[in-house]
């Protein structure tokens, strides 16, 4: 049997920071309003052009547990009729660069089961 070795990683915290985080990343669609977000100020109604297959209930859902989490604002402008912009605060747009990296490596683990698709089809039979 063998010994079971020592851990290198320092104890996580009671509260762990990185379940928090990645609960909060965790939520459907949210890395999706995050990164709709990550250009600028949008509207309601140019978020759910941004992302056309999220239903009405769930982007206000998400929309509210990150204006509660602090990582979006949401701005009522003076317009007649008002209308309400969504904008990532600066705890927001401190995801964005782990959200590029998440984008970067989930391109990569695309092609890489492109090419092993490639290579575990079957080939054609040849002809005679």
């Amino acid at each position: 049997m063998l010994k079971l070795r020592k851990s290198k990683v320092s104890p996580a915290p009671l509260e762990c920071p990185l379940t928090e985080c990645m609960s909060l990343l965790g939520g459907a669609w949210t890395p999706d309003v995050i990164w709709s977000l990550s250009s600028g100020a949008r509207r309601f109604g140019e978020l759910r052009a941004d992302i056309p297959v999220i239903s009405a209930k769930v982007l206000s859902a998400r929309l509210q547990k990150l204006a509660e989490k602090g990582v979006v604002e949401r701005r009522v402008m003076p317009t007649s009729p008002p209308s309400v912009e969504y904008a990532l605060t600066p705890l927001g747009e401190e995801l964005i660069p782990a959200i590029n990296a998440i984008v970067s490596i989930g391109q990569r683990l695309k092609v890489r089961a492109r090419q092993q698709h490639r290579r575990t089809r079957p080939r054609p039979a040849a002809r005679r």
